[in-house]
């Protein structure tokens, strides 16, 4: 499963839901070539597994991120609550980041005190057209980003995307952007618009009877002028 723009990213609702009247499973890993989540560069060749469960509109995740060509690259560990009905959906994401903290912050899971602490938790609130959809995030607790008096920025993301078909592939066209100053995005003058990404999908045969999609991304950081060409494959 992606995050929006990490090679995919995650676009980032993180389970396809629909009310089940019955516990439904999930277990799937990406091989990306890079990991480029909301116009950030945050690692090379990664693996990034998932696990989860639906029920009845709630979905509980947990997504990785783990790099293979690079031994310094951050690991990633996230987990996700989740409630859909129809196309609203609402939910909290605790991203946690291990290894290269360069700082007194502790990298052990379970440590939870207030600047100390590596986990950042966000809200998130989205709605799906059809043709359209949009969503809104932010860090609520955690270890956020920063203003320019220091204070917390409550760091916020907000992002539209919009599905089509062209040349028998699926594709995606998303722009996201950031309302306010903060160090988390790298963002010291308000609004900027920090990933644009068009994203398409195609289904690989690998038996008569057996596919996997792989997907490219052309992402761009208009903010800070960055630009990636991604490739991945889902099992």
């Amino acid at each position: 499963m992606l995050k929006i723009a990490v090679v995919g990213a995650a676009m980032m609702l993180p389970l396809a839901m629909n009310a089940q009247d019955k516990v439904e499973a999930m277990v799937g890993a990406d091989l990306v070539s890079s990991y480029i989540w909301r116009g950030q560069d945050l690692g090379s060749a990664a693996v990034q597994p998932t696990l989860g469960i639906v029920y009845k509109g709630f979905s509980a995740e947990a997504w990785g991120s783990y790099g293979i060509a690079d031994p310094d690259d951050t690991k990633e560990f996230d987990l996700t609550l989740m409630y859909q009905t129809g196309g609203f959906s609402i939910g909290v994401v605790d991203y946690f980041y291990m290894g290269n903290i360069d700082d007194d912050r502790s990298d052990k899971f379970f440590m939870y005190e207030a600047h100390r602490t590596v986990h950042e938790f966000e809200a998130m609130v989205g709605y799906d057209f059809g043709v359209l959809s949009a969503s809104w995030s932010t860090i609520f607790a955690g270890n956020d980003g920063v203003t320019r008096s220091g204070k917390r920025a409550y760091s916020s993301y907000f992002e539209l995307a919009a599905p089509f078909k062209l040349g028998g592939l699926e594709w995606e066209a998303a722009v996201g952007a950031t309302p306010f100053v903060t160090s988390y995005y790298d963002v010291a003058t308000g609004f900027a618009v920090i990933n644009t990404s068009l994203k398409a999908t195609k289904e690989i045969k690998i038996t008569p009877t057996f596919s996997v999609p792989m997907y490219g991304v052309l992402a761009a950081n208009p903010s800070a002028g960055k630009l990636y060409l991604t490739v991945g494959v889902s099992f």
